[in-house]
């Protein structure tokens, strides 16, 4: 896979952090792979309450269809659509097979999940090492990006939005 963001300089501690703080609260992605026909596939996950460092989390089927593409070294997606801000994350997926990590993270959701517990044999990791973050903060959130964008269309201007930043992490 080639770096579509290879002009962009490495994030910054403060960049990683607003990623980290639009993310946070945020308990469900939309998770994009590419199917063995070259398709795009995006599903909802469970993001495991981690400190975002880059890496996301998630616990997933062996069988299932995503761990077999993302056993084909897919490139991977995460989007986040906040109550003000929407995040995408882009990079490589891979599969962490390691008991100890898979006990570390488990939580209620998984066991709903995985009634057998962290030690259900079927149980994976999925880990979506974060290559580049592009973000959408709108202070205010929905309801007061609704009155800019009616007021710069009153105006006659365009609508400048709110924050919007590419980093490559």
């Amino acid at each position: 896979m080639t770096d579509t963001h290879q002009d962009l300089p490495h994030a910054d501690a403060d960049e990683v952090a607003k990623v980290r703080e639009l993310i946070e609260d945020e308990q469900i992605a939309m998770l994009t792979t590419v199917a063995t026909d070259g398709g795009l596939v995006s599903r909802p996950m469970g993001v495991q309450a981690v400190d975002f460092d880059g890496d996301l989390w998630f616990f997933a089927a062996g069988d299932s269809h995503k761990v077999a593409e993302i056993a084909q070294d897919s490139a991977a997606n995460a989007a986040f659509s906040g109550k003000s801000s929407w995040v995408s994350l882009s990079g490589r997926a891979s599969l962490v097979h390691d008991p100890d990590k898979i006990r570390e993270l488990w939580n209620a959701v998984a066991d709903a999940w995985f009634p057998d517990g962290p030690d259900t044999p079927d149980v994976v990791l999925i880990r979506l090492h974060a290559e580049s973050a592009e973000y959408w903060d709108s202070p205010g959130g929905r309801v007061a990006t609704l009155f800019r964008l009616v007021a710069t269309k009153v105006a006659g201007k365009p609508y400048e939005g709110g924050e919007n930043e590419t980093v490559r992490l």
